[in-house]
């Protein structure tokens, strides 16, 4: 997660300086002797004290790392702000003392570093506080945007699964098969019932085994064979390990259903798909011969299979176009990476 901005006005912070400086001199405005020059420089000394130390506790806020800020108080960030404070106001001190040399050194450098501690705490507290509840609502807005976004994935994943004209292509392509009498019929029936079974056990899931997911694309593969015969050829090239690792549901499915939708099938320009690992990453690979006019595609499918990769493992899928290859490069999501 990005680090949340942090600000703070500089109108905040200097009205407040020069508030504080001016109540520093409020109890010499009670004394029987009042000294207008004294009064000045202590109020213009702890103003300009407070404004070094916001902008100081600002500093070292947005230096410490969000994580670290995410546990509470770093008392290693507090005794450094204290004691640059302590630093400062006994600068300022031994400034006052050259100013006004009448004063008592001693009961004076007692006061202002009591002063300059009191000031420092409630800056640090109140920036701690108002950074934590800043990061709080940012955390919140994130989280909304990724349910967002989720509910995105899973209702276009939902559109996928339940797509008429892959019901209906498949009913007319059963249609014709049970009026030629292919022997074939009843598999195709079958299948089609399995690619529907599969459908809605995995709906309710967030991940499956890529053994698992094959079985979706075997069913769907033996459908859209018996529609295109020869038009396509099919090569998995996943290793055992591979099937064990996950993906969302119908991830590859509807990969392999892109490379068909979007290119040539035919007997005469067989549309080649391979499916195969490569360094911790599933590829689904096609030769690129797309259909002429084109079918339009709204890149939602690809970018719903993101926003899940993203949700759950915190990477991203890689797209690789070039004059004769499409690829999808997908991460392995182990057992571990989901728990």
């Amino acid at each position: 997660m990005k680090n949340p901005e942090f600000k703070v006005s500089h109108t905040t912070i200097w009205v407040s300086s020069v508030i504080l400086g001016l109540l520093s001199s409020a109890p010499q405005l009670a004394a029987h002797q009042f000294n207008a020059a004294e009064a000045a420089v202590n109020a213009v000394l702890t103003g300009s004290f407070a404004i070094l130390m916001w902008y100081f506790n600002i500093f070292m806020l947005k230096r410490e790392p969000v994580r670290k800020r995410a546990q509470g108080i770093s008392y290693t960030r507090l005794f450094k702000s204290l004691l640059f404070g302590l630093v400062v106001m006994f600068g300022l001190a031994w400034l006052q003392q050259l100013i006004l040399s009448q004063i008592n050194f001693g009961p004076t450098m007692l006061m202002v570093e009591v002063r300059g501690i009191l000031i420092n705490l409630v800056f640090y507290m109140f920036l701690n506080l108002l950074q934590h509840n800043y990061e709080n609502q940012y955390v919140g807005m994130e989280l909304e945007r990724i349910k967002s976004d989720n509910l995105a994935a899973q209702y276009e994943l939902l559109k996928q699964q339940v797509n008429p004209h892959f019901l209906f292509n498949s009913l007319n392509t059963l249609k014709a098969m049970v009026e030629a009498g292919d022997a074939e019929a009843v598999d195709f029936i079958l299948k089609l019932s399995d690619f529907y079974r599969f459908t809605l056990e995995s709906r309710r899931l967030d991940l499956i085994h890529v053994q698992e997911e094959m079985e979706i694309v075997n069913a769907y593969l033996f459908l859209q064979k018996a529609r295109f015969d020869s038009g396509f050829t099919f090569t998995s090239k996943l290793t055992p390990d591979t099937f064990k690792t996950l993906v969302p549901p119908f991830t590859l499915q509807l990969l392999v259903e892109n490379c068909i939708k979007h290119n040539v099938v035919s007997p005469q320009r067989p549309l080649d798909i391979t499916i195969y690992e490569d360094h911790e990453h599933i590829v689904i690979e096609n030769v690129l011969q797309p259909k002429k006019g084109g079918v339009k595609s709204t890149g939602i499918g690809l970018k719903n299979i993101g926003l899940r990769y993203n949700h759950f493992l915190k990477k991203n899928i890689e797209i690789v176009q070039d004059d004769k290859t499409f690829k999808v490069i997908l991460p392995f999501i182990y057992e571990h990476n989901h728990y």
